[in-house]
């Protein structure tokens, strides 16, 4: 597999994660796009717990992924888990000629590595809509666990 780079999205990231979020396959899971679009757009202000991230290799951009500290989220989807020390995931490829070719899975495991680095941090949990088989699945493959009661994915860090 090709290197991979876990890189800072920036403002001129904006225009390709937008077409990303409008692309059948991502639409499919990523419903309501412009609530995505406005977060990244007020990243530096509303949403700056957030840190947002483009998947390159060999210098194109391929994907999307954020972590947060779930406690500043204000969501309430964790069900009974301990929210401290808790972070959340979400992740896309965009460029759908890179689907089902391992690079879901590595920059899962780049955002782990990036989690681990945070005082504190305890867990990540994850919830991809359970008809989401292929991102189910690269969770469980990276270590993640399903909580059946909560209905989430959860990683102990």
């Amino acid at each position: 597999m090709e290197k991979l780079l876990l890189r800072q999205l920036q403002n001129e990231d904006v225009a390709l994660f937008e077409n990303w979020l409008y692309s059948p396959h991502v639409a499919k899971w990523y419903h309501d796009p412009l609530d995505w679009i406005d977060e990244v757009r007020k990243r530096n202000d509303e949403f700056s717990f957030l840190r947002h991230f483009i998947l390159e290799t060999e210098n194109r951009p391929i994907g999307f992924c954020q972590y947060y500290e779930y406690r500043h989220s204000g969501e309430d989807w964790h069900g009974s888990t301990d929210i401290n020390g808790t972070y959340s995931i979400d992740y896309l490829i965009g460029d759908a000629a890179y689907l089902g070719k391992g690079f879901g899975k590595k920059m899962i495991q780049l955002l782990i590595e990036k989690i681990e680095l945070q005082n504190g941090a305890k867990r990540i949990i994850a919830q991809p809509e359970q008809e989401n088989k292929a991102s189910c699945n690269i969770l469980l493959s990276c270590g993640f666990t399903f909580d059946g009661n909560n209905e989430i994915y959860v990683m102990e860090v």
